[in-house]
């Protein structure tokens, strides 16, 4: 597969980098047979030192390269830079979109009848093989096409097929999710530092009880609230964090960013 398959990336940000790695650690695309194009400089030269891949500062060029077009841009730009390779794409050509909030319709009128387009929602934990992706295809794709998505994104993580109606939640959850885990990591370290511990010895140890605590979750199939509670003794220490948390708000803050996250993914696909 490596040998054959061919990928561009129409914008080289944080997330195509993050994407490229991850497909090219997995060892499903080589180096060589990735390109990616950005008007920005940096960008480029930061996704070809991450990558080893090649870069180019014309979208055109990378839609002449790839058959698998990843397109990596803001959501208000998604239109313009699909208007534009529509003169170059082919019935060869797989697009897939990880714009947030732009809607398969809108993928889809860009590009012409009979694209074949799919929607992603990916998140940069790729970059180590951990991502939480869905996706949901496009009225021109095939059943091969949903194979070669499902292979790319379990190969850097754990990949799900869903409804599009679906997506916005998802952004909310999974897409902007690391952020929220990362501010986690960073209050527990705090907390530990509070508690007497030097710094790096925290913040090892607040990233690996969640990467532990989520394993539990994904590896055992319990339900996260049975798990916590067969670590909260009676009278003991677990109960009395817990409590805190529950009178700081904590369940409540982070249901309500997932739903602020996903209605702006709405609003941006609306824009």
């Amino acid at each position: 597969m490596a040998a054959k398959l061919t990928i561009g990336f129409l914008g080289a940000g944080k997330m195509a980098t993050a994407l490229a790695r991850g497909f090219i650690r997995a060892e499903l695309v080589a180096a060589r047979n990735v390109f990616a194009s950005d008007p920005v400089e940096k960008a480029r030269a930061d996704f070809a030192k991450e990558t080893g891949a090649h870069i180019a500062s014309r979208n055109l060029d990378v839609v002449k390269k790839a058959r698998v077009l990843f397109v990596a841009v803001k959501p208000d730009q998604v239109v313009a830079v699909l208007t534009e390779a529509r003169a170059e794409l082919t019935a060869e050509h797989l697009v897939i979109s990880i714009a947030a909030g732009v809607s398969l319709a809108k993928l889809e009128a860009a590009l012409g009848p009979g694209a074949r387009v799919i929607r992603v929602m990916p998140n940069t934990p790729a970059l180590v093989g951990a991502s939480a992706t869905a996706f949901t295809l496009g009225k021109g794709t095939s059943n091969g096409d949903a194979e070669l998505a499902q292979k790319l994104f379990s190969a850097v993580g754990l990949a799900l097929q869903v409804k599009e109606s679906l997506l916005d939640a998802v952004t909310g959850l999974s897409g902007s999710g690391p952020a929220y885990a990362y501010l986690m990591i960073e209050a527990l370290s705090d907390g530990g530092v509070a508690a007497g511990l030097p710094r790096d010895v925290a913040t090892k140890l607040a990233a690996q009880t969640l990467l532990g605590a989520a394993k539990m979750v994904l590896e055992t199939g319990q339900h996260p609230g049975a798990l916590k509670d067969a670590v909260t003794s009676p009278g003991g220490t677990t109960i009395e964090g817990l409590h805190e948390l529950e009178k700081g708000g904590v369940r409540g803050a982070l249901v309500n960013a997932v739903r602020a996250a996903a209605e702006k993914s709405r609003k941006l696909g609306q824009s």
